[in-house]
């Protein structure tokens, strides 16, 4: 019974590091439209003149 422990105990090993590759190189594009789109109007909005009624 105590070889089979010592012989779960990678496989469970395995399992987790399996796990934890997947999990690391997941597909994280998914919010960098959104991003990316307040970027740019962020761009937009630091390349306008100022509107005179604030400038001292």
């Amino acid at each position: 019974m105590a070889a089979l422990a010592w012989l779960l105990i990678p496989l469970f090993a395995v399992f987790g590091a399996a796990i934890w590759g997947s999990w690391a190189t997941r597909n994280r594009t998914t919010g960098d439209v959104s991003e990316l789109a307040g970027y740019a109007r962020f761009r937009e909005a630091m390349e306008k003149p100022p509107s005179g009624s604030d400038v001292v």
